[in-house]
């Protein structure tokens, strides 16, 4: 299985990937922002999953779901926010706009792989 990891914080990045890793992914990538988690994700459409922060420099991750959705060939991959924002009105909008999935910061590796099974992933 293969996943994106998309976060402005190498050591969130770091993380996350290795939780992935640690269920069952055998190939995740990393990128610092939206626009590059997009390029990855539009060159490699065989992606099934990413994981994607709210706020980072030069596209955001709201952004970056919303770009992700309107391309086609991604309609398979499955988009995981992972964030601090914790308002109800910002877990709606990105729910709206095409996430599948939120996790509020801090979290564990047991509600990261929660969140995984409920998407669908065998693990």
């Amino acid at each position: 299985m293969k996943a994106l990891v998309v976060d402005d914080s190498r050591v969130m990045r770091m993380l996350l990937s290795q939780m992935l890793k640690e269920v069952g992914f055998s190939d995740v990538a990393q990128a610092q922002h939206g626009r590059e988690g997009l390029t990855h994700l539009t060159g490699n459409p065989d992606v099934q999953l990413a994981l994607v922060d709210w706020n980072m420099p030069e596209m955001s991750g709201i952004e970056m779901v919303e770009a992700v959705r309107k391309e086609s060939s991604l309609n398979a991959t499955k988009l995981m926010m992972v964030t601090t924002e914790s308002e109800l009105s910002q877990v709606e909008r990105a729910l709206t706009l095409g996430a599948n999935e939120y996790v509020m910061k801090p979290f564990t590796k047991d509600v990261i792989t929660d969140k995984l099974r409920l998407l669908g992933f065998n693990l």
